[in-house]
């Protein structure tokens, strides 16, 4: 039966203490976050059980109530209507959210805000690269490393025009980040945009192929301080940094510029001062300096995954998990989106569909072993949203509260992630874990099948031995 989104959000207001108890409301991908006034008023045990509910946890000032992507979207909606919270109270929320925590949390709460609004576009364009990877991969004679199941015409309409979708969001990054940035960041998305198209001109030589012009001696070098500073002229496609620090550099003059430049030039002027001043900025000073330091963060984790034994797998697959209880997972599409840029694949994102499987079998095994319907109902649509890449609601709502079988997800991704190691498991694309991340890995399905059994299996099979039902 459909939830009722309305009784869910009268529930979770109820729990909550009511609207007077609320400072600020807002939500994420998953969850309902609430700034509340007296956590004293908090019923615990009402909200535990409130309609639709998965689980709920504090963190950063906020209390966070999970629903699952697409249902968040709904019952937030209708729990504005009901709590009175304007529009206003909204923006408030991001600002007292922003205001929790120290330095590094702000920062990573910047990219989740950043990221989250852009996350169904890069999904859809990876489902959509590993479908394609499939295709070809099926469609290439034996020969060339193909299966040959076929012979694939490459320069029909139908695969010409289904390249263009699947290379629109990631070719196209600093275009939706500039945009959303600039949300986040209050000033125009439109000039956030028109800095990140900007940052991605054809003028550049293309970042991807940077490393060709080096070789080849074709790469255009220019003076800044001549004799003292020069720069490369190469684009920014596949970095995420730069274009963020050149947003909030953006937001931070139009902001300004708006109160101090008089309103009959205020169209014009504060757009196209705000704009150069930002891109100026960003190409001669921010940009190098930030290209350097995320390839920098990504020779240290490409080090970290080459230390001997796979050690560095398995330690990345034990705190990726956690990594999601504090939300450090929000920079993880970052570094996927660079490994990409930088090598081609990304061998971040096996590890992830490992930490995700796991959970979800830890999950599904407290669904096996308990004999309270309650925690059942709960645990078996949440596992098997862990197995399609979601895991919040088993972590927070099943495997976390019970401890034990969160420790096993833990251990069971860390096997995963060794099977990462052995097999070299790279990934062609982002966005897409679990059963379906296997079209992002189509040359390596046998590999990603193995991985997926073990990470599974390990996760299972140690909740089913340690769980007990006085835990529940």
């Amino acid at each position: 039966m459909a939830l009722d989104y309305a009784q869910a959000a009268k529930e979770a207001l109820e729990a909550v203490g009511g609207k007077d108890n609320i400072v600020s409301a807002a939500h994420c991908a998953t969850r309902l976050r609430l700034v509340i006034a007296d956590n004293d008023k908090i019923d615990k045990d009402k909200l535990e059980n409130a309609v639709g509910a998965k689980g709920n946890f504090e963190a950063s000032g906020q209390l966070q109530i999970i629903y699952g992507t697409g249902t968040v979207d709904k019952v937030y909606d209708e729990f504005i209507k009901q709590s009175g919270v304007s529009a206003a109270s909204k923006a408030e929320a991001k600002e007292a959210a922003a205001k929790q925590g120290n330095a590094f949390q702000r920062a990573i709460k910047v990219l989740s805000d950043v990221f989250v609004p852009i996350i169904p576009a890069i999904v859809a364009s990876g489902m959509l690269m590993g479908v394609m990877s499939a295709i070809q991969y099926m469609g290439t004679p034996v020969a060339d490393g193909g299966a040959g199941f076929f012979a694939l015409d490459t320069t029909s309409v139908w695969w010409r025009i289904a390249s263009l979708i699947n290379a629109c969001a990631l070719g196209n990054l600093q275009i939706l980040l500039g945009f959303s940035a600039a949300t986040v960041f209050g000033g125009n998305p439109y000039l956030g945009a028109s800095l990140g198209a900007l940052l991605i001109s054809s003028d550049f030589i293309n970042a991807y192929s940077a490393s060709t012009a080096i070789a080849n001696g074709t790469m255009i070098t220019l003076d800044v301080i001549p004799g003292v500073y020069s720069i490369d002229w190469v684009g920014y496609q596949g970095h995420v940094i730069p274009i963020l620090v050149g947003v909030w550099i953006l937001c931070f003059f139009e902001k300004r510029l708006h109160k101090a430049v008089p309103e009959m030039f205020d169209l014009f002027v504060t757009p196209l001062v705000s704009v150069s001043l930002a891109a100026y900025i960003t190409i001669l000073f921010i940009g190098p300096i930030f290209v350097w330091l995320e390839n920098a963060i990504l020779g240290l984790l490409m080090w970290l995954l080459s230390v001997p034994l796979g050690i560095g797998y398995i330690v990345i697959g034990l705190i990726y998990s956690p990594s999601v209880v504090t939300g450090l997972h929000q920079m993880y599409t970052a570094i996927d989106v660079s490994m990409l840029a930088q090598y081609g694949v990304t061998y971040w994102l096996p590890i992830a569909s490992a930490a995700n499987i796991s959970q979800g079998g830890a999950c599904l095994a407290v669904a096996l072993r308990t004999k309270s319907e309650k925690t059942k109902s709960l645990a078996v649509p949440s596992g098997i949203s862990c197995l399609l890449g979601i895991t919040e609601p088993a972590i927070f709502g099943v495997n976390l509260p019970k401890m034990k079988p969160f420790v096993c997800g833990m251990i069971g991704s860390a096997c995963g992630a060794l099977c990462c190691f052995i097999f070299h498991l790279a990934a062609s694309g982002t966005g897409v874990t679990g059963i379906f991340g296997i079209l992002l890995c189509i040359t390596q399905p046998v590999q990603y099948i193995i991985m997926f059994a073990v990470a599974f299996g390990v996760a299972f099979g140690l909740t089913s031995a340690i769980y007990r039902e006085e835990e529940a």
